[in-house]
């Protein structure tokens, strides 16, 4: 039993040595930024957080500064005080891939040194399934976009967040009269929203076939951010995955992330990106 032992012990040891050697370290990120700007839509706004149907950008999850919500401003500046009151939001409630042209060039005139991103539920959380944007005009609206962060910005860190999975909002709401009648009265994602009580085929293939769109974005977002370069990240679909609850959303619509869901949106994006 003494040799086993002391046979096993050394395969441990041999294993841990191999591993050391063959598990590449991960990339340094470099000094915590001095300046960051927020791009994207509502979500990025904090809509509907703390008041009725207005941005809050003090709880967005990315250049927040509310201290309940813990932003990657807010974690940045712990590591590096220099970015204290240079936490720019450029993001747009209702804007699409299209409008990430127009913000990106915003981050560039402020010359900053981290851009988060987080773009695409309104392209596919649209009136209805014929009217979502193509995978296609997706890319090529963040292909753009990203080009002109690049040129602007060469030295900037980029970090491509994932688009929440709007068919677990669905799964998570259709059983709430709440939740369904304020996606009835303001006409909420109807692409997926419309008919939630229903189980005829054609609505579950619909409900499917927008979650797909959704999954086409989000590989497209990590494709673009690795065609980037070295200075972008994408989560790896942290926040697509992360399995939201009812309670994280806002009770006025039951579409936007309350003050917890951006707490939580904070605490799930951070870490696989450049994370200071």
């Amino acid at each position: 039993m003494t040799l086993v032992r002391r046979a096993l012990a050394t395969l441990a040891g041999v294993t841990a040595l191999v591993l050391l050697v063959t598990t590449p370290a991960a990339a340094d990120p470099g000094p915590p930024p001095s300046s960051m700007a927020s791009l994207g839509d509502s979500i990025t706004r904090g809509f509907n957080a703390c008041g009725w149907y207005v941005d809050c950008t003090s709880r967005s999850f990315s250049t927040g500064d509310d201290s309940t919500v813990n932003s990657h401003y807010l974690r940045i500046r712990r590591a590096n005080s220099a970015i204290n009151g240079r936490n720019h939001n450029a993001a747009r409630t209702g804007a699409k891939s299209a409008d990430l042209y127009g913000q990106a060039g915003t981050a560039v005139s402020q010359g900053v040194g981290y851009v988060t991103i987080l773009i695409g539920a309104n392209d596919a959380c649209t009136s209805s399934e014929s009217t979502m944007t193509s995978p296609a005009t997706f890319r090529a609206n963040i292909d753009s976009a990203l080009a002109r962060l690049k040129t602007g910005l060469p030295n900037a860190k980029v970090y491509v967040i994932s688009i929440p999975d709007v068919h677990r909002l669905w799964s998570v709401g259709k059983d709430s009269s709440s939740a369904r009648t304020a996606w009835s009265l303001f006409g909420i994602c109807q692409s997926i929203l419309a008919n939630p009580t229903s189980t005829a085929q054609a609505d579950v293939d619909r409900r499917n076939r927008v979650r797909q769109r959704v999954v086409d974005f989000n590989g497209q977002l990590a494709a673009a951010c690795a065609a980037y370069g070295a200075n972008c990240k994408y989560d790896g679909n942290a926040v697509f995955g992360y399995p939201f609850t009812l309670a994280q959303l806002s009770g006025w619509d039951y579409f936007h992330p309350n003050a917890t869901g951006q707490q939580v949106l904070a605490t799930v994006s951070y870490p696989p990106g450049f994370a200071w």
